[in-house]
Parts: structure tokens; sequence; C-alpha cells
């Protein structure tokens, strides 16, 4: 009973075989991609369109053609909508001392439809093509480089591949 209360370390017995498989399971995933907004106008941080653009980082992972023709989406929704978002903001500005604040929900309830749309356009495309490619798109809200204010971007991150364990 004297070595009850005492404390004994085992010590694990390391298998080269077993070592040399984990070091194999670590994959790097290199940095996203991040498409700023290029456009004129910027409405609750969401630009009115990206740049078409090729990056440099997605050379031999997506053709350029692929790459155009969904930012040519993207910017097609945001064509369509924030219009529409900024004559609200604008009136909403207007009557915003006599309705305490609440002429600006419109906007923001339009804002929100918004990024709902694009993130179910980019939803179907990361289904469609990307996924396949080991690519995955998604709108991410990041600060800006030069001030503390925050805008959307769009962040195209490459999914790990993930080895196939086969026993021999």
């Amino acid at each position: 009973m004297e070595g009850f209360d005492a404390i004994y370390y085992e010590e694990e017995e390391e298998n080269p075989e077993e070592s040399e498989h984990a070091a194999a399971d670590v994959t790097l995933v290199p940095d996203p991609v991040v498409i700023r907004g290029a456009g004129n106008m910027t409405v609750f941080g969401l630009s009115n369109r990206f740049s078409t653009d090729f990056p440099s980082g997605l050379v031999s992972r997506v053709a350029p053609e692929e790459f155009r023709e969904t930012v040519l989406r993207i910017n097609s929704v945001l064509k369509k909508t924030l219009p529409v978002n900024v004559k609200w903001l604008f009136c909403g500005c207007l009557c915003c001392c006599c309705t305490f604040g609440c002429s600006l929900w419109p906007v923001i309830c339009l804002s929100k439809r918004t990024q709902h749309s694009l993130n179910k356009l980019l939803e179907w495309e990361n289904s469609y093509l990307y996924h396949k490619l080991g690519l995955h798109w998604r709108l991410s809200k990041q600060r800006c480089d030069s001030s503390s204010m925050m805008e959307y971007v769009i962040l195209i991150e490459f999914l790990p591949k993930i080895p196939i364990y086969r026993p021999d």
C-alpha cells in the first residue's frame, strides 16, 4: 500500500513506422486568395463590383475564363441589388431624424438580402465546380487596409487533400 498515492508516468515507445505515417498526413494549405471590391460605391461594406483580373495565386488551379465568369455572375447580382439599396439609404438618411433611425431598417434588410443572394450564388458555384477543383469561395468581412472600417471581400480558400489510408 505504500505506492498507492504515487503517480507513475508511462513512457511511450516510438514506432518509426507510425511517426512516418503521421508526418505524411500533415498537408500544408496555402493562404486564401483575397478579392477586394473594385467599385466606386460601397453600401454597408459591400462594394458595387469586384475585379475580374485573374489573381496569380490561382494559376494552374482554375481556368481564367471560369474565374472571370464567376466574378461576372457576382457583379450582376450586385448590379441588380445595390442601386436599390443606395436609394433606400438616401431616403432613410433624409428621414432619419423624424423616425428616430427606423427609416434605415429597410436598407439594412436589403443589404442582408444582397449578402444572402451572394452566399447562395457562391454556394452553387462551389458545389457545381470549385469543390471539385479543391477550392472554396465565400463572402467574408475583413478590416480595410487603410482604416478601421470593415468591408466584404471574396475569399478563395484551398481545400486540403484528404489522404486515403489503405492498409497494405
